[in-house]
Order: structure tokens, then sequence, then C-alpha cells
């Protein structure tokens, strides 16, 4: 399955005027294109450092969880490997942007090591999030990754994070039942692919078949997946892993996915009504929540808190996002657009959505 939840819009309200739409800046392109042309080169050893530590120190604390009898310390292993899982897992959004090879055998590296054991293959990803970032897709139906919450009820947000938490258990489904029965049915493999294959959150989207080299490299991740997944589910019906440690596996996995969608929860505001957006519109809809700010480290690692420049620049690498921040706020002067982006803290962020659905509602009583 994938962590998409249905979710309704309001439309009970009067029309509102709609807004002239936003023409772009072109001083704030010019210079992000400027000042940034030599930060593009992704660094190896960065990539392979923060991956590899990541996932060491994740599945350190998720095996720590898991023998450990003292509860407090156990919660805690279980609190570091979330952290450190998320921050290992959200390497799929780089695979998705750098050049295939650019980080030599990284790709299959990650996939191995990070996408197969937590059941979330670089296909999931690859391919969906690529057209998020179109910008005649940005923010309209077509857009896998969007949905205008800010104009949804208010229910719709507690069921948007309930809905990643239980996705361990859909992708458990997903590759053990469902892949190996879309083999000997078209139907449903038609269904496997257009609904159940990507990290999406728009419930209208609908993928495409695989074709060419993707083709290929779906298709090993998904039989390894499968069979990582089948065989997971049959050592626990063996007792050959205890029922405990999988169910600690199974809450560390929705850790990860939860703590994922409260990211994405504030990664827009989330104010786009359908209609196709300029690049700065799109940039103004993102978030940025550089420094002070010390959280965002935990729950937007890997550059994501940088999320709006990366809308601007989406081929810089995450270890050049800060300090192309940096180069951009010395360069434009306070009165921006680009300084808009910039947000304090999540629990800001949470708050201006969360009253964004209420007022939609009392507009609408």
């Amino acid at each position: 399955m994938t962590d998409t939840a249905i979710l309704e819009r309001t439309n009970d309200a009067a029309p509102a005027q709609r807004a002239p739409a936003r023409k772009d800046d072109a001083a704030m392109l010019k210079a992000a294109a400027n000042l940034t042309r030599d930060l593009n080169l992704p660094d190896a050893r960065i990539y392979w450092a923060d991956m590899l530590g990541s996932a060491l120190l994740g599945y350190a604390a998720l095996f720590a969880a898991m023998g450990l009898r003292s509860t407090p310390l156990a919660l805690l292993a279980g609190l570091v490997a979330v952290l450190a899982l998320f921050r290992a897992g959200s390497f799929i959004h780089e695979l998705t942007h750098i050049k295939k090879g650019a980080v030599k055998g990284f790709r299959f590296a990650w996939n191995v090591l990070v996408g197969v054991p937590l059941l979330i293959p670089s296909f999931m990803y690859e391919g969906v999030h690529n057209q998020h970032h179109a910008k005649r897709y940005y923010g309209t139906a077509d857009d896998p990754e969007y949905l205008p919450l800010a104009l949804m009820h208010p229910w719709t947000l507690p069921v948007f994070l309930i809905a990643a938490a239980l996705a361990p258990v859909g992708m458990l489904i997903r590759f053990a039942l469902l892949a190996p029965l879309s083999l000997f049915s078209k139907r449903l493999r038609a269904l496997v692919v257009g609904r159940y294959s990507g990290l999406q959150i728009n419930p209208k989207f609908v993928r495409s078949r695989p074709e060419g080299e993707f083709a290929r490299d779906w298709a090993w991740q998904e039989c390894a997946a499968s069979v990582w997944a089948i065989a997971l589910v049959a050592m626990v019906a063996t007792s050959v892993i205890p029922l405990r440690d999988f169910l600690i596996f199974l809450g560390i996995s929705s850790g990860v996915m939860f703590l994922n969608q409260v990211r994405t929860l504030v990664a827009h505001l989330w104010e786009n009504e359908g209609e196709p957006m300029s690049v700065t519109a799109q940039f103004l809809d993102s978030v940025n929540v550089p420094p002070p700010a010390t959280l965002p480290v935990f729950w937007a690692p890997v550059g994501l808190r940088y999320h709006a420049l990366h809308h601007l620049l989406p081929g810089l690498p995450y270890h050049a996002l800060g300090e192309a921040h940096r180069r951009l706020c010395k360069e434009l002067d306070t009165g921006s657009v680009y300084h808009a982006s910039t947000h304090r803290h999540l629990s800001a962020l949470v708050s201006r959505l969360a009253a964004s659905t209420l007022t939609k509602r009392r507009i609408s009583a």
C-alpha cells in the first residue's frame, strides 16, 4: 500500500475571489542561479559517510530496543532508532535528484541497506517525486505529492498523520501478498502499479507502467522487497523472530513514517487550489526552517529544512543547501521575496495550518 489517505476539501464555503497569479521574481531567480553554480556537484564522501553512519546507528539502536529489558532504556533506544533510520531513509529524496552514477553505487547500496529492509525501495519515490517538481504539475491535480490541506476540513490533518503510522503494515501487505499475486493477474498488476507503488499523498494520482532501464530497476527492487517481506512474515509465523521483536520493528518503522509525515505536513503551506503556479509562487508555498532553529536537524534532515530553496534549485545536493541559503541571504536585501519563505519552527507551521482549516470551516458555517 502507500501512505495515501482520502481527504476531502471543504467545498461548502462561498467561493473566494481568486488572487491574481504571482509573476516570477527575476532578480531572485537570477541570484539563485548565479550564486550557486559552484555548488552543484555532490560530494560522494559526505553521501556515503552520512548514509552509512545513520543506517548503522539506526539498526544498532533497533536491536538495542529489542534486547533491552528496561522499558525506559528500550524507549530511548527506540527513539534513537526512529531518528537515525529516518535520516537514513531520507536519502531516498536525494536519489530522485542526483544524476545516476554521480555517486557510484550509492543507489544500489541504499536500497540494499535501507530501502528493502524498511520496505521503501527507491522505485516507490523515483518518478513520483520528480513530477512534484515539474512546473506545470506542482500544486495541481496531477501532482502526486500535493493536497490543499490548508483548505480542507480540520479532521483531515489527524487522518493524514494516522495513515502514515499505518503505512508499514500496508507495505507488508503490498510486498508480501499483492506483489506475488499480481504476477498471475493483469488486472491486479495494473492496480498494484497504478495505486500501490508510490509514496504519494494525492489519492487521485495513478502511476504509469515503468519503462526501459527504470523498469529493470523497479523489477529487482520489488522482487527483493517481496522476498524480504515474505521471509519476515514466515520467520515471525514460525517463531524464528519473536513476536515482541517484530512488533518493535513495526513500531519503529511506524515512527519513521509518522515523523516523515509530520515533516511533509509542514514542507509546504498547502494553499494552492489546483491552478498552475509560477516558480516564485511554488517557492513561496514551500518552507525553509534555517538556523538558528535547531530541532529541524532531527525532523527535517538531509537538507529538508531548506525545502523552499530546494524547490528553487532542485538539482543542488543536500549538503550545499546551507551555503546556498547563506549566500542568498547576504546577496538579497530584506525586501526580497526570498525571505518570505523562512519560518521559525515546527509548532508555528502546524498552528498556521490548523488555524487555516478552522478558519475555512468558520467561513463556511
